[in-house]
């Protein structure tokens, strides 16, 4: 489903039982406990048995609770508070060990990438950034160290990359002012999703410019905005944002471009070396010092 289940219960509500009524009422007054539950919590909170609430789903046309759930959670990432995402966390948590609960939410979140990444697009992205003219990078709040690091990199790569970050609405469209058909934007934008980015998106894709949006999913209002979409799956971990699978998705990004112009990096870096070792840019390991 692409809509808001919110629309969804209020289309249906005259035709739910009364079981389906309590589940209705529960999900729209605490959406944000409602959407981490499963089948049989969610029964027993409202007072109905879990193959109630199976039906329920089925009913409102998802072809099971768990496609429900999804929805749910989809939807209600972008509208939880700070405050909310701390006691759905730990809620969530129940006292398990915290480590392996993020590593194991972080290794899940790489694999469902890795299935939904759609390759052509992920090519055709390349394509457009090593036809571009410039290259504009934009991401701003927790996206913002995405941006900055693929823009290290880039800026090795291209010799006119620009970096937007960390800016108000303002200052963001200064900077975006005279991008044009041979020009490339890659934004960020994962839930909360900030309304700065894809204001961006929009002028630049009004421009004639191509918007490569790194995303949690087309449906995103990022997404939304976008010629070319790049869909990394992101999680909600307490007050902070897996960002781990959008930065393997960058890392894949800068590899793949690299592939395209090896004989030019050889060329760059065999200079760059020459520099960073006549002005001591790393430390060297003294040859005697033992391991």
């Amino acid at each position: 489903m692409s809509y808001d289940i919110f629309t969804v219960l209020q289309e249906k509500e005259l035709t739910f039982s009364k079981g389906q009524k309590r589940i209705a009422r529960y999900i729209t007054e605490e959406y944000d406990k409602a959407a981490f539950m499963t089948a049989n919590r969610l029964g027993k909170t409202v007072g109905v048995s879990e193959s109630t609430v199976v039906r329920f789903a089925v009913d409102l046309g998802f072809d099971g609770y768990p496609s429900m759930q999804k929805a749910m959670q989809e939807m209600v990432l972008n509208r939880l508070t700070s405050v909310q995402r701390i006691e759905v966390a730990n809620n969530r948590m129940g006292g398990q060990d915290v480590v392996s609960l993020v590593l194991h939410s972080d290794m899940e979140k790489l694999r469902q990438t890795g299935e939904v990444l759609d390759r052509k697009e992920f090519g055709a992205a390349v394509s457009a950034i090593l036809n571009a003219k410039r290259v504009f990078i934009l991401g701003v709040r927790s996206t913002a160290p995405l941006a900055n690091f693929l823009g290290y990199y880039l800026n090795y790569m291209f010799r006119n990359v620009h970096v937007i970050s960390s800016l108000g609405t303002v200052e963001m469209f200064e900077k975006l002012v005279g991008i044009g058909p041979e020009d490339v934007l890659i934004a960020f934008s994962f839930p909360r999703y900030s309304s700065s980015t894809t204001k961006g998106a929009n002028y630049c894709r009004s421009t004639g410019a191509t918007v490569i949006g790194i995303t949690d999913s087309r449906l995103s209002p990022l997404g939304e905005n976008s010629d070319h979409v790049l869909i990394a799956k992101s999680d909600m971990l307490s007050l902070v944002d897996s960002l781990v699978a959008p930065l393997s998705l960058i890392n894949a990004l800068i590899v793949a471009i690299a592939a395209r112009k090896e004989k030019e990096l050889a060329k760059t870096f065999e200079e760059l070396e020459r520099i960073w070792d006549e002005y001591d840019v790393y430390a060297k390991q003294a040859e005697d010092e033992k391991l």
